[in-house]
């Protein structure tokens, strides 16, 4: 996988040469780039690098991004075409030298000593993995999307057969920030989301890199998984508070990787991966997540938009009608999509035996 690098951050050895460094990659769209990346300016005292993955981005992103970069002194490299969360979490980790790396996504927006906490706690715990509490939607750091939680893989037995299933659960799910403060304290868990974690870098060299055959579902729980496998704790630190903001994509060029990223496709692939690897029996709640395919585009983008066609009212046949519509639409966007990836990569080959180089040089 290669990238454009389009700014390199200067490096000097100074005293104060931070021990992290932040990989911002995208979630879903790109509509909250410049909240997200000013917050992390605005509330983080803590000296941190920065390596920013541009997944080609609408142009005005792009020059956005291009002056933030020279700005701020960070990494920006930009990938002519859309990749999933690992694959830009893996370019990203490509760069980094630093103890740790911060994983977080570009709709992820921070409140202040955010990062000095989590890195408090890393250094008190000697943890691998510590994940924020994190909050979901407007207002900011109101509404808790999960304080950590518990994953593990458990066998079942039913008479003579035994059957290996997932346990997971996020705690705190949809409490109020402000009323749980009591029950809101450091503590050993299971679950983070790369959405928004510290890592210690070298438990990368006992789990290897992020394993990016799981496209867009399920790679939380296979890195937490792998971590704990590799004997590393896991904390989560709610003292630290960060929201993800969710909106529906506003343009074209949001829509399309908006599509891709929660692809059905996608996610089937996803799933079954995630289930061979684990050896977990296809069980009631892999299915469900099947018959469920979508859910992502459906709750954040196409039925809000049937409210407003609705005035507020449900019409079920109309849902119905809708979302097979849509799912014929996500197939047609990801089968052009794949077209698309394979016209790309024979260019590069036929580039690469001509002699040519077809990324071009860093940028200083």
């Amino acid at each position: 996988m290669k990238a454009k690098t389009l700014a390199r951050r200067a490096t000097a050895k100074t005293i104060s040469t931070p021990s992290i460094t932040l990989i911002v990659a995208p979630r879903e769209r790109f509509g909250y780039v410049q909240p997200s990346l000013e917050s992390i300016y605005k509330h983080t005292k803590l000296p941190f690098d920065l390596v920013y993955i541009d997944v080609n981005s609408p142009g005005y992103l792009r020059s956005y991004l291009v002056k933030a970069a020279a700005q701020n002194n960070f990494t920006l490299l930009r990938t002519s075409r859309f990749l999933s969360p690992n694959q830009v979490r893996n370019l990203g980790l490509s760069q980094v030298t630093t103890d740790y790396v911060l994983f977080v996504d570009n709709d992820i927006h921070v409140s202040p000593g955010w990062l000095e906490k989590l890195w408090n706690c890393a250094q008190e715990t000697d943890a691998a993995v510590v994940t924020p509490l994190v909050c979901v939607g407007k207002p900011l750091h109101d509404r808790i999307l999960m304080a950590g939680g518990e994953v593990r893989i458990f066998l079942e037995t039913n008479g003579q057969q035994a059957h290996s299933r997932l346990y997971k659960k996020c705690h705190l799910v949809n409490r109020s920030a402000p009323l749980m403060q009591h029950q809101l304290h450091r503590r050993a868990c299971d679950y983070a989301e790369l959405s928004c974690a510290l890592v210690k870098r070298d438990i990368f060299q006992k789990i290897g890199p992020l394993d990016e055959k799981l496209l867009n579902s399920q790679e939380h729980l296979d890195f937490c998984l792998s971590v704990a496998q590799a004997g590393g704790d896991i904390y989560c630190e709610p003292a630290s508070v960060v929201t993800y903001v969710p909106e529906a994509p506003r343009q074209w060029s949001e829509l399309i990787y908006f599509m891709l990223r929660w692809s059905d496709v996608w996610e089937a692939e996803s799933l079954i991966h995630f289930q061979k690897k684990w050896s977990l029996d296809m069980d009631q709640e892999f299915m469900l997540r099947f018959r469920h395919l979508g859910h992502q585009r459906h709750q954040i983008l196409l039925l809000p938009l049937l409210r407003r066609l609705t005035l507020g009212r449900r019409v079920r046949w109309m849902e119905k009608l809708a979302i097979q519509l849509e799912r014929w639409f996500n197939q047609y966007l990801t089968d052009r999509y794949k077209r698309q990836s394979r016209q790309c990569k024979t260019r590069q080959l036929a580039t690469r035996k001509s002699g040519k180089r077809l990324f071009i040089r860093p940028q200083h």
